[in-house]
């Protein structure tokens, strides 16, 4: 094979998935041209996606290390449980949202703690730590779903309004707030893992865990800290979720951690490197959540979306391991 044509493969491979998601854009405006590119359509989509970004992102940090975070979607639900009791209890609107996080860093730090120190794979601790929040979750909301006066009024007009972009006689365009927070994390994320040295050693780690601790880098302390990360993502993912929805249930973050996982590995396959990128995670989830849209407008069986979505990831996964047997 010659040079350019090597070159000229290996800008197909890496632009593959972004062609896919063109492609998809314009096979749903085709087939659904009155609903599908409306300004409310595109406000449900962005605003639908922005819990997923956070979660993603968050994802994108231990997945960079090469570890996983099965707990996300589960400490989701816990948080959102958590800041309707607190509120019921207290009537504070502040005291539910710190609390709600802080749930989450705990959680994380159990994680990391579990993984860093203890040496446990990170699969079976957070499959554990799943188990334990999802069960928490339930037990303190007592298996109902909570809402009416449970939830904070004002989180709920958060999620429901936004900054109006563009407006017309048949075209209104508006940026919700939850996408607002969502684009607010990912050049959050974008900045500690671009241009930080904690960014670094993620990679560092996730390239040669052994040969980072030789190099100086704190791996345990890195570790605890990227696990912390993901179980704050997550808790405020969960907060997000209630918002939109507008009550909370035990179960409500469950399908987070799978859409996540299958976002970060879809944006690896843009990376000729096969490494986590936030920006390449937004891909991913911009991906997922026009697929999840456009099947839910043509009135599709969600259980043919989990079929697509795990047939994603087998392909990203593939694809990824044949770019590194190739080199």
């Amino acid at each position: 094979m010659t040079d350019k044509a090597r070159v000229a493969l290996g800008f197909v491979k890496q632009n593959a998935t972004l062609a896919a998601f063109l492609v998809l854009i314009i096979f749903f405006s085709i087939i659904l041209p009155e609903t599908f590119l409306t300004g409310r359509n595109l406000f449900n989509i962005t605003q639908q996606m922005s819990m997923l970004m956070v979660t993603a992102c968050a994802m994108t940090i231990v997945m960079a290390m090469g570890d996983f975070d099965l707990s996300v979607g589960s400490m989701a639900s816990l948080v959102g449980i958590v800041a309707a009791v607190t509120f019921r209890g207290t009537g504070s609107e502040s005291a539910s949202f710190f609390i709600a996080l802080s749930i989450g860093l705990i959680g994380g730090a159990l994680n990391g703690f579990l993984v860093s120190y203890l040496n446990i794979l990170p699969f079976v601790a957070t499959l554990g730590s799943l188990t334990i929040f999802s069960g928490c979750a339930f037990l303190i909301a007592g298996g109902k779903t909570l809402f009416g006066t449970e939830i904070p009024p004002h989180f709920s007009a958060f999620a429901r309004s936004g900054v109006p972009l563009m407006s017309g006689e048949s075209f209104t365009l508006t940026l919700p707030n939850l996408t607002i927070v969502a684009a607010f994390v990912l050049l959050l994320v974008w900045f500690l893992l671009s241009k930080k040295i904690f960014g670094r050693h993620l990679y560092a780690i996730g390239g040669n865990a052994e040969a980072a601790l030789l190099a100086g880098i704190d791996v345990k302390r890195t570790r605890l800290i990227a696990f912390m990360l993901s179980g704050f993502g997550a808790a405020l993912a969960g907060l997000m979720y209630m918002s939109r929805v507008a009550s909370a249930n035990p179960t409500q973050g469950a399908g987070l951690m799978l859409d996540a996982i299958a976002a970060v590995f879809i944006g690896m396959t843009m990376n000729h490197q096969g490494e986590p990128k936030v920006l390449n995670t937004l891909i991913g989830v911009l991906f997922l959540g026009v697929l999840s849209n456009g099947l839910t407008q043509l009135s599709v069986d969600s259980y043919v979306r989990d079929i697509l979505v795990g047939a994603l990831i087998i392909m990203a996964v593939s694809a990824s391991r044949l770019e590194k047997l190739s080199r």
